[in-house]
C-alpha cells in the first residue's frame, strides 16, 4: 500500500492521473494477452514469401595490373576476358496465385538461371518479364505454378509512420526469417544504395542481405513495400532499412500483365530542383517546399499544360512532391494515359492545372547505325537523339544531335561511353547519325580521329592515331 501510494503522489506531482499510470505501466492479465504474438499473422503471410537463388554469367578480365593503386587504371583493358559465373541470393512475394512475384532487379536482373523456392520447400523455374534497374524491381513468372499463396497489396499512400510492420525474407542465406519494427519514415528518396533513384518507405524491422526483395507487412498481411536495401557501415542492418512502395509495385504488375518488357514512367520533360531554404526566402515563400521548375522541353506535358519556368510544383493528384524524384514516383503510380492534377505556385498565386501522363515521343526517328568491321570504330553504334533518347539516357534537356548506344569494343578502350553526345568528328559537326560513318572513313583516310563529346554537363575531346 505504502508502495502504490508513494506512486500515486508522484504521478499527481507531475500533473498525470493514476489512470494514466496504471495503463501505461500493467503487466498482462491473462494467459490470453501473455501469448499475444504475430503467429498468426506470420503463419498468413509466410507461405507468399520465396527465396530467390539467381545466376549470372559475367565477363571478368583478368590482369597482373589488378589491384595495383596505380597500373591498375592504366591497364585496365589489358589482359584476358573470361566468363565467370556469379551467384545472388534473394527473396520475392508472390503477389497472385497463377505465380506472379516481384523482387528486386539487383537480384534477378540479367540473370541466367533464376530458382524460386516457396516456404513449402516447393521448387520453381523462373523467367523475369519485366525489369527495371532504376526502380530497382522485377516481375517473375513461374513455371507451371498454380493455386499459389498470394499477398495482397495496400494502398502505401494510406501507411503512416508508427505503424507496426514485419519485414519477412532470407537474410544471409539461413533461410526464411520475420523481424518486426514500425514505418519510420516516409518519401524518402535518393537515400537507398544502389542504382535505385526513387522514393522509398523507411522502416527499422532489421534487413540484412538476402533480404531484398522480401515482403514488408503490415499488421494485417497486406503488401505495403517490397524490401530493397539498407543505409550501414558495417553490412549489417543498422535499422535504417527502404522498400519499394506498394503503389508502384502494383503498377509494376499491370504492365508486366499487359506484356510490357520494360517499365514505362510518364514523361515529365522537365528539369527542377527542391525549393530549399534559399530558393524560398527568394521567391518570398513561408517555408521550403515544392519543386522549382528550371527548364521545359518544348514536347512536355507539362509545358503544354501551361507550366513555364520559375513555377513551383507543389502537389501531384493532391500529395507534397518536394524532390525531382517523388514527382516520377507520383506520376508512375498514376499510370500511363491517365490525366495528373498539379497545383503549381506562380507569382504567388495557386493554380491546378491538368497534365497528361504519356511516354516520351520518339520522334523525330531515332534511326540508330552500327558501324561494321570496315569503320575504324567496329560495332559503335549511335542514335539521334528525340525525347525517348532524352529519358533513356537521362541527357540534359539541351542535348542534341547524336548520342553513343554502344561505344564497341575500340570505341571503349579510346574511352567512349554510352550516353556521350557526339558534337563533332576531326572538326565536322555532327547532327544525325547518317554523317557518323563518312566522317569516320574521312578520319581514316586521314590516319588521325579526334571525337568532341558532351557528357553530361562536360565537354572533351578524345584523340586517337588510325
Amino acid at each position: 500500500m505504502l508502495r502504490s501510494g508513494l506512486a500515486i503522489l508522484s504521478v499527481m506531482a507531475l500533473g498525470l492521473t493514476p489512470l494514466a499510470l496504471s495503463a501505461e505501466t500493467r503487466v498482462p492479465g491473462s494467459l490470453a494477452e501473455i501469448q499475444l504474438g504475430f503467429a498468426p499473422l506470420v503463419k498468413q503471410a509466410t507461405p507468399a514469401v520465396v527465396n530467390i537463388y539467381a545466376k549470372r554469367v559475367v565477363a571478368v578480365r583478368s590482369s597482373p595490373f589488378a589491384g595495383d593503386p596505380f597500373f591498375q587504371d592504366l591497364f585496365r583493358d589489358f589482359g584476358t576476358v573470361r566468363p565467370e559465373v556469379q551467384n545472388s541470393l534473394g527473396s520475392g512475394v508472390i503477389l497472385s496465385s497463377d505465380g506472379i512475384v516481384v523482387s528486386n532487379y539487383h537480384v534477378v536482373g540479367e540473370a541466367t538461371d533464376i530458382r524460386v523456392v516457396l516456404a513449402d520447400r516447393r521448387e520453381y523455374a523462373a523467367t523475369v518479364i519485366l525489369g527495371d534497374e532504376e526502380s530497382d524491381l522485377a516481375v517473375l513468372r513461374l513455371d507451371g505454378a498454380t493455386d499459389l499463396p498470394a499477398l495482397s497489396l495496400r494502398d502505401s499512400d494510406s501507411v503512416e509512420v508508427g505503424e507496426l510492420v514485419l519485414a519477412i525474407g532470407n537474410p544471409f542465406g539461413v533461410g526464411q526469417t520475420v523481424s518486426s519494427g514500425i514505418v519510420s519514415g516516409l518519401a524518402r528518396s535518393g537515400t537507398a544504395s544502389g542504382t535505385g533513384r526513387g522514393y522509398f518507405i523507411q522502416t527499422d524491422a532489421a534487413i540484412n542481405p538476402g533480404n531484398s526483395g522480401g515482403a514488408l507487412i503490415d499488421v494485417n498481411g497486406a503488401l505495403i513495400g517490397v524490401n530493397t536495401s539498407i543505409l550501414t557501415r558495417s553490412g549489417g542492418s543498422n535499422g535504417i532499412g527502404f522498400a519499394i512502395p506498394a503503389n508502384l509495385v502494383a503498377r509494376f504488375v499491370e504492365q508486366a500483365r499487359e506484356g510490357r518488357i520494360r517499365f514505362e514512367r510518364p514523361w515529365a520533360g522537365m528539369s527542377g530542383q527542391s525549393v530549399d531554404a534559399d530558393i524560398a526566402a527568394s521567391l518570398g515563400l513561408d517555408r521550403p517546399g515544392g519543386i522549382l521548375v528550371s527548364a521545359l522541353h518544348p514536347s512536355s506535358p507539362f509545358a503544354e499544360a501551361g507550366l513555364r519556368p520559375g513555377d513551383v510544383i507543389l502537389t501531384v493528384d493532391g500529395q507534397p512532391v518536394n524532390t525531382p524524384a517523388e514527382m516520377v514516383f507520383r506520376m508512375s503510380v498514376a499510370g500511363l494515359g491517365k490525366v495528373a492534377q498539379v497545383t503549381a505556385l506562380r507569382d504567388g498565386v495557386r493554380d491546378t492545372v491538368a497534365v497528361e501522363l504519356r511516354p516520351a515521343p520518339d520522334t523525330p526517328p531515332r534511326a540508330m547505325l552500327r558501324l561494321d568491321e570496315g569503320s575504324p570504330l567496329p560495332g559503335l553504334t549511335v542514335l539521334n537523339v528525340n525525347p525517348a533518347v532524352l529519358a533513356e539516357f537521362n541527357l540534359p534537356l539541351g542535348s542534341a544531335g547524336v548520342v553513343v548506344a554502344n561505344p564497341g569494343p575500340y570505341g571503349a578502350r579510346l574511352g567512349i561511353r554510352p550516353g556521350d553526345v557526339i558534337l563533332a568528328i576531326n572538326g565536322n559537326a555532327i547532327t544525325q547519325t547518317a554523317q557518323v560513318q563518312d566522317a569516320l572513313r574521312d578520319a581514316a583516310a586521314a590516319r588521325a580521329l579526334r571525337l568532341d563529346l558532351q557528357r553530361g554537363l562536360q565537354r572533351l575531346s578524345l584523340r586517337s592515331r588510325l
